[in-house]
């Protein structure tokens, strides 16, 4: 008994077997149908509650340190010289970390590149934790 082929002999069937895929669709049914419901169940967590001892405090006011083009820096809205920047940021560095001060760095697009990274040294060398940038 002959077959009858339209596809003359030598040329390639392009035909997709989805056999295979199929097969994986069910094995990835099955392990969905078995890890859904394991999934539902409640777990029970036993969470610290809140102590009177806690004293929540305000958050310290942070320091506006700007930085103007040509390279001088401005401790809340003064001038100070590199010195005196060193020994009040280890002032502030001096506190325990929850209650340091954030340290606002504002530098101006025009001022050099080395005038910032001084000060963010300066900030790192002093022991502050907390130092980001601003633009205003």
């Amino acid at each position: 008994m002959a077959f009858s082929d339209s596809v003359p002999r030598g040329q390639a069937i392009a035909e997709i077997n989805i056999i295979p895929l199929c097969d994986v669709l069910l094995v990835l049914l099955i392990i969905f149908m078995v890890t859904a419901p394991a999934l539902s169940y409640p777990v029970n967590v036993d969470l610290p509650g809140s102590t009177d001892r806690q004293q929540t405090r305000d958050p310290p006011m942070p320091i506006h340190l700007r930085i103007d083009a040509g390279g001088q820096v401005y401790w809340d809205g003064q001038a100070v010289s590199r010195n005196e920047l060193a020994a009040r940021m280890q002032a502030q560095a001096a506190r325990v970390v929850a209650e340091q001060p954030l340290l606002k760095i504002d530098a101006s697009g025009d001022c050099e590149y080395q005038a910032v990274a001084r000060v963010v040294a300066q900030a790192r060398n002093a022991g502050m934790a907390k130092i980001g940038f601003v633009r205003q």
